[in-house]
């Protein structure tokens, strides 16, 4: 139970429906939703659509996303990869005929082709209840009216102003005199609000081909990009079967490469082997396996994963028990791993997460995301858009599964998650944040396992993330905790900036009531009715 004398909140219950973001505006706007008659996925859709106006550095409709949906509770889960592709142009050998040897994190070649806007058509034709012109009004408003712009959104734009500074058009679109709007602070987005109300007019057509596309595609092969009209217009996402591991008891599905959802679940297989519950939850016993399960898993992504349509991705083997087994074999509990090559994990914190479950508990996991913040730093003249970096994890290199090649999907970081048991989805969840997100995931749903908080207390809880040779702490922690890995030869250091943003929806087994989570280092909220 929560201590009241502590700062915090309280986790969100309801019986009906309810919605969890990472913006007040969009939890009310999914419930709002849900209130006129739409279901969970028409709530997801309108939540998500609007944070890309409101969040416009966490994600927009230059970017993916991935979705896990389990109709009407049930453990069926299906995944759908709405994630774009890179230019059928690209190729190693092309670029390095331009004398690239490496994709520039913010540089023209990073920029696949968004794949968002026909997933969100995709899903709530196939899914929802409403038209997507409808579901799009919310978002359409708050970039044409404006909006208020919140504090950790402002923390964010901040922290971005010179690289939205070195493109015009993201200039002229996301700064106010040079500046980064502040904290109530009214911002609009009008070129953005005329590109939706054409897509809410013409479906997804009117982002992939007219006026809209052509905007794109001449300002990125103006700065060499070898992107066509045609890679636009051909852009489509497509339903897959998630891939899963059983953890104590619950069922975890991910979404399949190029998604790095294996990478939650090899970590989730390494932890099962030990008994964490006898640990404490805040103790550098319990964060010194973490790390190390953590380090392995990535160092597996890492190896291994890239679009299956390219690529042979050992996905059954590399989740089964004995590769558990095997991988556990590296970790002792008395000191840290030596020998291991650091795997580079850039710091990104940005992407946007939500989840819904409505009164006939259809189960919507969600995230989507332009990647780095405010993505490549690159929008078009007239679209209001700004473009993903997502392409920037490519390697020039033919022989690596994650190679740039024409018509490709890069491996991706974000990852929406779903639990369940006994038949019935019991929890969508997610941690957002870059390449922390596996890490924050293993962590609250460990929390919630094995040491019985709930959602809202387990994303509370503070975190810390291997990076760069360092394992970055939270401030959450006690100072004896690094000390403690310091002696199990671990270098430690504070982290630079909160990791992740997660939310999540606990279906009760039992009564089926929710209870919901929301990040506290995010503005958002989970409210239900």
């Amino acid at each position: 139970m929560r201590d009241f004398q502590r700062p915090g909140r309280s986790t969100s219950h309801a019986g009906e429906a309810m919605a969890a973001t990472s913006h007040p505006l969009a939890t009310l706007t999914a419930i709002e939703t849900l209130r006129a008659g739409g279901n969970a996925m028409d709530a997801a859709v309108a939540a998500v659509s609007l944070l890309c106006v409101i969040e416009p550095g966490m994600t927009g409709l230059g970017g993916d996303c991935f979705v896990l949906y389990a109709k009407g509770g049930k453990d069926k889960v299906t995944a759908f990869n709405g994630s774009g592709r890179a230019p059928q142009a690209a190729s190693a050998d092309t670029l390095k005929s331009r004398g690239v040897n490496h994709i520039e994190e913010h540089g023209v070649h990073s920029i696949t082709v968004p794949g968002c806007v026909q997933a969100w058509e995709r899903l709530v034709a196939d899914h929802g209840t409403k038209p997507l012109g409808d579901v799009l009004q919310p978002a359409i408003k708050a970039a044409e009216q404006g909006f208020i712009v919140t504090p950790r959104v402002a923390f964010d734009w901040a922290n971005q102003v010179g690289k939205l500074a070195k493109d015009a058009n993201a200039k002229s679109t996301f700064l106010l005199d040079g500046r980064a709007p502040k904290t109530g602070e009214r911002f609009k987005n009008p070129r953005l609000a005329a590109t939706l109300r054409r897509v809410a007019k013409e479906g997804a057509k009117g982002f992939y081909t007219g006026p809209v596309a052509e905007d794109i595609v001449t300002y990125l092969r103006s700065l060499g990009g070898l992107h066509t009209l045609e890679d636009f217009a051909r852009t489509e996402g497509e339903y897959i079967a998630p891939i899963t591991t059983d953890y104590r008891g619950y069922t975890v599905h991910e979404c399949p490469p190029n998604g790095s959802g294996i990478t939650t679940l090899l970590m989730l297989n390494i932890l099962e082997g030990y008994e964490l519950s006898a640990l404490d939850p805040a103790g550098a016993e319990r964060l010194h396996l973490e790390v190390e399960a953590s380090r392995l898993a990535f160092a597996d992504r890492d190896a291994y994963v890239g679009d299956p349509r390219h690529v042979d991705v050992p996905v059954e083997r590399l989740l089964s028990k004995k590769h558990a087994a095997d991988q556990r074999k590296h970790i002792r509990t008395d000191r840290a791993m030596n020998g291991m090559k650091p795997v580079p994990l850039p710091e990104h914190n940005d992407t946007t997460y939500l989840c819904v479950v409505d009164r006939d508990r259809n189960a919507v996991s969600f995230i989507n995301s332009v990647f780095d913040g405010f993505g490549s730093g690159k929008a078009s003249p007239n679209s209001g858009v700004i473009l993903q970096n997502r392409g920037s994890s490519f390697k020039v290199d033919d022989t690596h599964p994650n190679g740039i090649a024409g018509g490709k999907r890069p491996m991706h970081t974000i990852i929406p998650a779903m639990v369940t048991r006994g038949g019935r989805a019991v929890m969508p969840f997610g941690v957002m944040g870059g390449h922390f997100q596996p890490v924050g995931q293993s962590h609250v749903l460990t929390n919630i396992v094995d040491f019985g908080m709930d959602p809202q207390a387990a994303i509370d809880f503070p975190r810390a993330h291997h990076r760069e040779g360092a394992v970055k702490l939270e401030r959450g922690y006690a100072e004896q905790v690094a000390k403690d890995l310091q002696k199990l030869g671990h270098k430690t250091e504070t982290a630079p900036a909160p990791y992740g943003g997660g939310q999540a929806i606990w279906i009760d087994e039992k009564t089926g009531d929710l209870v919901g989570g929301s990040e506290p280092r995010k503005d958002g909220m989970a409210l239900g009715y």
